[in-house]
């Protein structure tokens, strides 16, 4: 247990920031769930029209920090080479 008045409060700031990151993954993994459905299903418009959506999620999760840039990158290009590919 923390002992100082400030260590307590950065418990409880880290405790807060953990369960927005975990909303904010939460978020791109199920758009990223929704786009390979669609991959899987043949649609490829309604997977083209996603990817926007999930660009600007994946950017804004890289910007704060919950992911790296590189990871977004990878797999915003990953996605959009298995759309191609429809």
């Amino acid at each position: 247990m923390p002992n100082t008045k400030s260590a307590i409060q950065r418990v409880r700031r880290v405790n807060k920031q953990t369960s927005v990151n975990r909303i904010r993954k939460n978020k791109y993994k199920s758009i990223i769930k929704e786009i390979n459905f669609l991959i899987t299903s043949k649609k490829k418009k309604e997977a083209i029209k996603l990817l926007p959506k999930l660009n600007s999620q994946l950017m804004k999760i890289a910007k704060v920090g919950v992911i790296k840039k590189q990871t977004t990158s990878r797999k915003i290009s990953r996605l959009t080479k298995k759309i191609n590919k429809l």
